[in-house]
């Protein structure tokens, strides 16, 4: 009997999370006031709500988004583990920048392809009024950069149909790469060095119960781009 009734309540714990979703209005008001008040003593005396509204939804949904996303391809890594895994930390590297406070205003969480290599990757930004999705590959090493450009040559008619609405780049270059035609009709997309793409999300969005639905919908419509980009480089789609 009691093991019949404690299958009944994790039944109902699961079903009772499904519907809660991940994130509520206090996770968005934390980053709200993170943001007014950036600096180590108001962050310790909120730590719980970070860690009660923030770091543990997010790593329950990098879970649950694990066999999500192997639907859209079965190489992408989302690892829930709090350190060295998809979730980025909270804390800034403040050394090399002038800005010296010490935590972002923002969560974000990377789920690449595959591990210890140059290839795609997907992204999930949690910002209040900024949420976004995001794929591609952003500022990727010299060699990765060459076979991108090289094959975009090579198959033109591919990359039309892979590139889609690509995010604006301010690090392009004014003139075509050395080594490549100026004349070619590419040649804007040649100049680039970042190639991604973004898909805007709602606050509303992010605070609804089918997250991973609509994370895996925004994945599906970036992956021509994920998939052209993992055969540039040599990694495995």
């Amino acid at each position: 009997m009691v093991g019949t009734n404690e299958r009944v309540r994790q039944r109902w714990e699961l079903r009772r999370k499904a519907l809660m979703g991940y994130f509520d209005e206090e996770t968005f008001s934390f980053l709200r006031e993170l943001k007014r008040h950036n600096d180590r003593a108001w962050f310790a005396a909120n730590k719980q709500r970070y860690e009660e509204s923030v770091k543990e939804p997010f790593l329950r949904l990098i879970e649950d988004l694990g066999p999500e996303l192997r639907k859209v391809s079965r190489n992408l890594v989302a690892d829930p583990r709090p350190v060295g895994g998809s979730m980025f930390r909270i804390y800034r590297d403040v050394r090399f920048s002038k800005d010296k406070s010490p935590y972002k205003t923002h969560v974000g969480a990377h789920f690449p392809l595959g591990k210890g290599m140059a290839a795609p990757g997907y992204y999930l930004h949690l910002e209040p009024d900024e949420c976004y999705f995001a794929g591609g590959m952003w500022m990727p090493e010299p060699a990765a950069l060459q076979k991108i450009r090289e094959r975009i040559v090579e198959r033109p008619p591919d990359w039309k149909k892979a590139r889609g609405e690509l995010d604006a780049d301010e690090g392009a270059l004014k003139r075509a790469p050395r080594g490549f035609d100026p004349e070619h009709p590419m040649v804007e997309d040649l100049k680039r060095k970042s190639f991604t793409a973004s898909v805007p999300l709602s606050d509303a969005q992010m605070k609804r119960a089918d997250l991973p639905k609509t994370f895996v919908r925004s994945a599906e419509r970036i992956s021509p781009l994920m998939r052209f980009l993992a055969s540039s480089v040599g990694a495995k789609w």
